[in-house]
């Protein structure tokens, strides 16, 4: 049976025939638990390489490992902070603060994204936290699209390559792309369109056996309680455990991108004026990795040898909101219809921003 994530610790609330979706066990030998996971792609990729093209394997192991390991500081955050606030019995609390406020929450969510240094793996954990305590799905997005986008240490980098109109630009896109995913996905849940947007067995708010309810105060000394302790450590375990085989299989993926599919040959593309190449720009760099650090430089070249400054814009903001490595984890997260939404969005916001800032420049 697959793995589940952020599932609650349930008492009583399953019928005989839900007591083998709540406990995650299945009678008898399931080869699926085993084979059809993320670590099998992990642990097989590496030795593809290794028969293939053994010159480079040592190179795509230690990327990915060095990736990954660069990213534990913010798993170890969202997973306690998730153990913590759910062993607390806060999750429900939490979610009760947005009510009535969603549209605060939104303008604070893009303008904090603004300011967050997360690429777009690096965000996810905190993506599955807001998810795992019932944070609005609008509010979320409005994070979710900003954050990859600009940081302060960016806008200087941008700004040295690209010069000041081009940074200015990107950070006033950051926040902006935000509002309008935010906005855009508020609207549609009014339609009912994102009823369930978590994925199915990824949820602490849903599920097979129902939605975990909170009721009372939360209770913060959770390590005062035996009851209450043994459910934290249970939900570090279990998110952890999520979290670090989604984020491998993302890392994996970005060390054969980056090896195998330089980001010049992929750029190269795009070149020439107009409406088409900012939306082929869009459509090239939205699976290709290219982080914020690389892409200015890169980006700097390539519109000396005639490629314009919308297409520039275009790739660039497609490439931070995400890439192939950051959908694979997403896809694990949220359903087939946030996906939908948050790529998108994010084309979408990418062809727009860079239509308005070729006309501006």
């Amino acid at each position: 049976m697959t793995e589940t994530a952020f599932s609650p610790t349930k008492s009583g609330c399953c019928t005989p025939q839900e007591t083998t979706c709540c406990s995650g066990k299945a009678s008898g030998f399931d080869w699926r638990r085993w084979v059809l996971t993320p670590w099998t792609i992990v642990a097989v990729v590496p030795l593809i390489v290794l028969a293939l093209d053994p010159a480079r394997t040592l190179d795509i192991i230690s990327f990915a490992i060095q990736a990954f390991v660069g990213t534990l500081p913010y798993i170890a955050l969202a997973v306690l902070l998730i153990a913590w606030l759910k062993a607390a019995g806060a999750e429900g609390h939490i979610a009760k603060a947005f009510e009535g406020r969603e549209w605060q929450a939104i303008v604070m969510a893009a303008l904090f994204g603004g300011l967050a240094p997360f690429c777009s793996c690096e965000v996810i954990p905190f993506i599955a936290g807001l998810l795992a305590v019932g944070a609005p799905l609008s509010a979320i997005m409005a994070f979710w699209l900003s954050s990859p986008l600009i940081d302060p240490p960016t806008i200087l980098i941008t700004a040295a390559a690209l010069g000041w109109p081009f940074a200015i630009g990107k950070a006033i896109i950051a926040v902006s792309l935000g509002l309008f995913g935010g906005i855009a996905v508020a609207l549609a849940m009014r339609g009912g369109l994102f009823a369930s947007p978590v994925r199915r067995g990824a949820s602490s708010t849903g599920g097979c056996c129902g939605a975990a309810k909170s009721t009372g105060r939360p209770v913060w000394s959770v390590w005062r309680d035996s009851e209450r302790k043994s459910k934290f450590w249970s939900e570090l375990k279990t998110n952890a455990l999520f979290l670090a085989k989604w984020l491998a299989l993302a890392y994996v993926l970005e060390a054969l991108l980056v090896t195998y599919v330089p980001a010049s040959l992929i750029a190269s593309v795009v070149g020439g004026d107009g409406l088409g190449p900012i939306v082929v720009a869009a459509f090239v760099g939205m699976p290709a990795y290219l982080n914020s650090y690389v892409a200015p430089p890169l980006l700097a070249g390539l519109i000396e040898q005639g490629m314009s400054n919308g297409a520039a814009m275009a790739f660039m903001i497609a490439g931070a909101v995400s890439s192939i490595p950051a959908m694979a984890a997403v896809w694990s997260l949220v359903s087939a219809r946030v996906f939908a939404a948050y790529i998108g969005l994010g084309l979408i916001g990418a062809v727009l921003s860079g239509t308005v800032f070729q006309w501006i420049v």
